[in-house]
This record gives C-alpha cells, structure tokens and sequence, in this order.
C-alpha cells in the first residue's frame, strides 16, 4: 500500500505471464462489478457526490469512469482479437466525467452496465490463448506497443484501484 492518495494500491508493475496470475487476473475483472457495488452499498446522494479524494472526481463521477474505461477496453480487447493489427483510439476521461450522462445518471445503470459487460469480457478472456495475450495494440498517447495481457494486468489493477479509492474514502470519514 502507499499514502499517495492518488494511488491507494500503488501504481500498476507489469508482470510477466503467469498461469496463476492470469487466474488472479480473470477472477478481479468477473468480479469487479460486485466489489464496486459494495464499497458504495447504501451511499445516499450526498456521498456518492463527495470527491473521492482532495481534487479528484466524485465517488459518482468514478463509477461512471470505471464502465466508460472499460468499455472502451472491452471494444480494445475484441478488436484486437479480430484484426491482424489495432491502433487504439485514445479518449478523454476527463472530458468524459464532465458530460451530462455522468453528472444525470444514478450509479446504478453504470453498475448494471458493469455486470453485463464484465460477463462478457471475462468470457472473452478465459477462452484467450497463450498467443492471444502476447498480440498487440498500438496507443497513441503513449507512442508504445501493448500486449494484451499488460492491458489485462492494466484493468484487472484498475478496477481495485478504483475501489481502493472508495474504502480509503470511507476509513477516512
């Protein structure tokens, strides 16, 4: 653990394949959506629209941005696998969080959104192969190859991330 706020787990370490990582892996992104269901499990609306952290978006705001971040990986994840090669199309979270769906919206759709797309996305990835973790998508922003399996390792951290932020949230009340 770290006392950086920003980074209550840490930032992510890429790691190198690994048969009991990727169970370790698989498992976090099945069960995500259930884990940031009960870190926020009867919030009213004030604290769900209470910042995170000093600077950082609301608890709302951050539900919003883990389905709006993982759709996007999802779509990644299904391109790749379907074309010989992908240069991913960067998007601006910030700018995302502001929009009117995140602001509108209650929690829930983006809960309920992350239970479906989260069933389908740890379906896609159990049945990968060895071969399929090590192709490849290009980003832009980062000017860098990533294999999928650092992308799988990159939200499988981002989601306990996100809800590390949370209960640090709340131990901090």
């Amino acid at each position: 653990m770290t006392t950086d706020p920003r980074y209550p787990i840490g930032k992510y370490i890429a790691q190198p394949f690994d048969e009991t990582l990727l169970q370790e892996w698989l498992s976090d992104i099945k069960f995500l959506p259930q884990m940031l269901e009960n870190s926020i499990l009867n919030w009213d609306a004030a604290q769900l629209d209470t910042p995170y952290r000093e600077g950082g978006w609301t608890v709302k705001q951050l539900i919003h941005h883990v389905a709006d971040s993982h759709m996007n990986a999802y779509i990644r994840f299904k391109l790749r696998l379907t074309q010989e090669s992908l240069v991913i199309t960067p998007y601006d979270e910030k700018a995302w969080a502001e929009l009117p769906d995140t602001h509108n919206l209650p929690v829930n759709i983006s809960l309920t959104l992350l239970h479906a797309l989260h069933l389908r996305w740890h379906e896609v990835l159990k049945n990968m192969t060895r071969e399929d973790f090590d192709k490849t998508v290009f980003h832009p922003e980062h000017k860098r190859d990533m294999s999928l399996w650092f992308l799988l390792g990159l939200y499988a951290w981002h989601g306990k991330h996100h809800v590390a932020h949370i209960t640090a949230m709340v131990h901090g009340l």
